[in-house]
């Protein structure tokens, strides 16, 4: 006999009266408005909140299904699917003595002495919440490439390619590292444009940098371990290393980029030390030769491992490509994090991870649970982009075009900006760092710019430790036209004016 069989014979011939504890479905008739709900769906909405709220207590019996099919005026068969269903979740159970409602815990109502829990786990409360969300669109805004300059007819062609070449078999899961194709390409432009020389199996694909930067905390730290992170520093860094559970201790950052001391490394050593080494994030300062080399030698003596964020080495505007921290010497205990959300598009969510050579055989299994591989399609794209010259002729583009608007809005900062500022950065990237005198705060000033669509950063969002010397603006100008320089200015002067 099948369950459904079974169902209508226990649920009987019916011929009895609905019980007034029915009346709840006879006062309001189900309805029959076309592109409403089905009689089904609206039948078992109805009978499901009856026994949660109480109206059908535990142990109430059920009319059979051809009684209230009648007392409904639906058909039978409707009837026995809801209650097929509802016996199915447990709401209900049916026997030869008729169907009943089944005894359920129920839980009381929250009360102050018995709260309804509430609390995120401890390392989601140490994340910090962004005041100021992203706005890509408005002037100013940090870390967006010039998306109305990219080649979205070659970008296109790429995605055709795959999709008519690789059709159904790319809808599956890929490698957990990602697709060859995309690692192989990628280890031809860091060869070429970083110098860097790695091993294919080193080269992870991520879903944007922050998986990365989440992924290196997975991998070589435990809870409670320390990690130090630049302060300014990048939110980012910052997210990932709270986001484990680790102790976050900010070390300060000046014109030569990360500043350490003897005492941090005797008192509080880290496991993980996150940086910027090629244009640190926001100062723009670069960490030089001989603070990248004792650094790596400090985590090689503490047993501590580098996170190089190399977010946008792409775009220097002068002299050679800085070399990477991961290339400096043999088995540097670094890991090398890339994305391609400054150099193509941020919606693309494309990243790479480049493993320190030591940990490439115990990392591998690892990864291998820890990722899935997807979007298999815009991998496998990007990496026809990146080897038919694309890519490398749209970051020449880039760089002429970045180049020519850092030096516009450093000659309109020196001209129409009345200010007392001093800007720093510059040499690489699509931001300046505008410093601020503590008179003019930077967080209200960058709220009273959101009305008017612009959105520089404060400087002080980056900040673990608040201080006078960290108050200012960053001023993203890879998305914002040089025609919306000096307007932009002037409005910000106006309402600097107003924190006065």
């Amino acid at each position: 006999m099948t369950r459904r069989a079974h169902l209508e014979d226990v649920m009987g011939e019916g011929g009895e009266a609905l019980g007034p504890q029915f009346d709840f479905l006879l006062q309001e008739p189900l309805s029959r408005a076309r592109g409403g709900d089905s009689l089904q769906k609206q039948l078992l909405r109805r009978l499901r909140a009856a026994v949660l709220d109480g109206r059908l207590p535990a142990g109430s019996r059920l009319p059979g299904s051809r009684a209230l099919a009648e007392g409904l005026g639906v058909s039978r068969n409707t009837v026995t699917l809801v209650y097929e269903v509802l016996s199915t979740e447990g709401y209900i159970e049916p026997s030869r003595q008729g169907t009943r409602v089944a005894a359920l815990a129920r839980p009381e109502p929250p009360d102050r002495a018995h709260p309804t829990p509430a609390a995120l786990a401890r390392r989601a409360g140490r994340i910090r919440e962004r005041e100021l969300v992203s706005a890509d669109s408005y002037a100013f805004a940090p870390g967006v490439p010039a998306l109305a300059q990219f080649p979205l007819a070659a970008w296109r062609r790429s995605l055709d390619r795959v999709l008519r070449e690789g059709g159904t078999r790319l809808l599956g899961y890929g490698p957990a590292q990602g697709e060859p194709a995309l690692r192989t390409a990628v280890l031809h432009h860091l060869a070429l444009a970083r110098g860097m020389r790695c091993a294919p199996e080193q080269v992870v694909i991520t879903e944007g940098a922050q998986e990365a930067l989440s992924l290196c905390v997975r991998l070589v730290t435990d809870p409670g371990d320390t990690a130090w992170v630049e302060d300014p520093g990048y939110r980012g860094a910052q997210t990932a290393l709270a986001g484990g559970d680790l102790a976050v201790v900010p070390v300060p950052v000046d014109a030569e980029g990360l500043r350490t001391s003897a005492s941090d490394w005797q008192e509080r050593p880290p496991r993980l030390v996150c940086t910027t080494p090629a244009h640190q994030y926001p100062t723009g300062a670069v960490l030089t030769a001989s603070r990248r080399l004792d650094l790596i030698e400090k985590c090689r003596q503490y047993g501590a491992w580098i996170v190089e964020d190399d977010y946008d080495s792409e775009f220097r505007h002068s002299g050679e490509p800085l070399a990477c921290m991961q290339g400096l010497t043999p088995r540097a205990p670094v890991f090398y994090v890339g994305t391609f959300s400054k150099t193509l598009f941020p919606s693309l969510r494309v990243g790479f991870l480049v493993l320190p050579e030591p940990l490439v055989d115990r990392a591998a299994p690892v990864v291998e649970e820890l990722l899935r591989g997807g979007h298999r399609h815009e991998q496998l794209a990007l990496a026809h982009f990146m080897e038919s010259g694309q890519y490398g002729r749209h970051l020449a583009r880039m760089r002429r075009l970045y180049r020519r608007r850092r030096d516009a809005l450093r000659a309109a900062l020196a001209e129409h900006f009345d200010v007392p500022h001093t800007v720093t950065g510059g040499d690489s990237g699509m931001h300046l760092t505008v410093r601020l005198p503590p008179e003019i705060p930077d967080l209200p000033l960058a709220r009273a710019a959101r009305r008017h669509r612009l959105a520089p950063r404060p400087v002080s969002q980056h900040c673990l430790v608040p201080g006078a010397a960290h108050n200012g603006l960053v001023l993203g100008y890879g998305n914002t036209p040089e025609t919306a320089f000096v307007p932009g200015l002037r409005r910000l002067e106006r309402l600097a004016g107003d924190q006065d």
